[in-house]
């Protein structure tokens, strides 16, 4: 099976919200720590979280903080937490990265194992709950350069994705619900 690292984009303000969703909890756990833990229990190894929000915060979170990266410009948007991401996990021994976001508290290990299962040095594939596309997104390495180089603003690897007749929807509604948290209605607060 191939090698898969992790790659959690935890660096936003959380605007809308009114404050870092990685610093959030949900069930007594701070975001940052569950969707961590899901990266992990979904078989991604090593993992890294990047911040910048409130960075040190989420960083004293952490159980290792040395898989912290931080994002200088992280205030300009996912792409700059994107880039910054796929430049932490170029130096690692690994095919593919799953991607994925803190605010996605109901998207479980099996989710992301599911996924892994596909893991190449060529993959582009990503979870869909009842044929909608979501995240988490499996990038093999071949695309690292290339998506860094096109994630701009919010939008992340979305255009880029948006251009790939290759790109493989696994369904996982089966599993959970890709529902992010925006605010704190979603969390019914």
């Amino acid at each position: 099976m191939a090698e898969v690292a992790g790659l959690l984009l935890a660096a936003g303000a959380g605007r809308r919200f009114g404050r870092p969703k990685a610093l959030v909890d949900v069930d007594g756990e701070p975001m940052v720590l569950r969707a961590l833990r899901t990266l992990s229990d979904g078989g991604c190894a090593p993992v890294r979280v990047v911040l910048g929000a409130q960075a040190e915060d989420a960083r004293a979170l952490l159980p290792d903080p040395s898989i912290a990266v931080y994002s200088e410009d992280w205030a300009t948007g996912m792409g700059a937490s994107l880039r910054t991401g796929l430049e932490a996990v170029r130096e690692l021994d690994v095919d593919a990265v799953l991607v994925h976001l803190v605010d996605l508290p109901w998207v479980g290990p099996e989710v992301l194992s599911r996924l892994g299962e596909l893991a190449s040095p060529d993959v582009v594939a990503r979870a869909s709950y009842d044929g909608e596309p979501g995240h988490p997104v499996l990038l093999g390495r071949r695309w690292w350069s290339e998506i860094g180089e096109s994630a701009q603003g919010d939008r992340g690897a979305r255009d880029w994705l948006a251009t790939r007749e290759d790109l493989r929807l696994v369904e996982c509604g089966d599993l959970g619900s890709g529902r992010d948290v925006d605010a704190p209605s979603d969390l019914r607060i």
